[in-house]
């Protein structure tokens, strides 16, 4: 049965630090890990353009010994041109692993349905937990214990949104959500984080008050208001969003050390200033890296090989 990355409410805590460990320790030795995919050839399928997810995966397969073909939003267009259940068995017999970049997260499920090659989501509209395991490398490499933080997610509830519920109800802490009413997270996706929070202890509060999120953080977090298909919603969100920002005076509230993060890319002067983005707070940049080695620790999961 192929080994899938789906999401992180499929693994354990044990299992999560294991990828953490694992990435860490990829960044430390690579040379240790660059023949862990040889003769191995993974498929990207994006329907999203990407900067990050796609060098990650791309660059990341052949760091470790692999090989790598890229698809286009143009070129598969998955469940247009043909089926996803076709692609995913057909793509089985050319290639050794999938990583989708999809608007849909019932295509990574379809897709995973029929593939018999693991299948790595690299974004949905849903979840995005490849962008996570980044965050919790970074939480990790420059705070220690995750267990110990309070995190300021600052903005909307979309996919990453998710992905650091999922990872902080399963791992501990305390996470807070600031957004306005009427785009906090689905009942339905706290609802599937209370049994780990029981388990972990871990706390998810959501509020509409920027400052009560903010004070004494040790991690604020932000991504864009508008999301990649939200297009026609650009100007509503704007407006509704303008007070849900990282800015100095937000930074004020929060912890002396506290880390500024931001999955990218980011649109300064909306969720996030320029001042903000460049202080000495901020992470984006390290986080932005640890999109690769987070990349290698999935690649090296899903194949057994680690």
């Amino acid at each position: 049965m192929a080994r899938h990355f789906l999401s992180l409410r499929d693994f354990s805590k044990g299992e999560i630090y294991k990828l953490i460990d694992l990435a860490l320790d990829i960044k430390a030795n690579p040379s240790k890990y660059g023949q862990v995919l040889s003769g191995k050839c993974v498929g990207l399928f994006f329907e999203k353009p990407s900067l990050r997810t796609k060098a990650a995966f791309y660059i990341g397969a052949l760091q470790l010994g692999g090989q790598a073909i890229y698809y286009s939003p143009d070129e598969v267009q998955l469940g247009l041109r043909e089926k996803i259940a076709d692609v995913a068995r057909t793509s089985s017999h050319f290639m050794d692993a999938a990583v989708l970049r999809t608007f849909s997260h019932e295509k990574v499920l379809e897709f995973a349905k029929f593939s018999t090659v693991p299948v790595i989501n690299a974004l949905s509209d849903l979840l995005h937990p490849s962008q996570t395991l980044g965050d919790l490398i970074t939480m990790k490499e420059l705070k220690g214990s995750i267990e110990k933080l309070k995190v300021a997610y600052i903005g909307d509830a979309n996919n990453v949104c998710n992905s650091l519920m999922d990872a902080f109800s399963i791992l501990g802490g305390i996470l807070y959500i600031a957004a306005p009413k009427g785009y906090q997270p689905e009942k339905k996706m706290l609802d599937k984080t209370k049994s780990y929070c029981a388990a972990s202890g871990a706390q998810i509060i959501i509020t509409a008050s920027i400052a009560a999120a903010a004070k004494m953080s040790d991690v604020l977090y932000t991504d864009v208001w508008v999301s990649m298909g939200q297009e026609k919603e650009k100007a509503k969100k704007k407006k509704i969003f303008k007070n849900f920002q990282i800015n100095d005076k937000l930074l004020k509230l929060a912890k002396k050390d506290c880390l500024i993060m931001h999955c990218l890319p980011a649109h300064r002067g909306e969720e996030i200033t320029d001042s903000a983005m460049e202080s000495k707070n901020s992470v984006v940049f390290l986080q932005a890296e640890n999109r690769l080695h987070a990349a290698k620790a999935i690649l090296a999961y899903v194949f057994g090989k680690c």
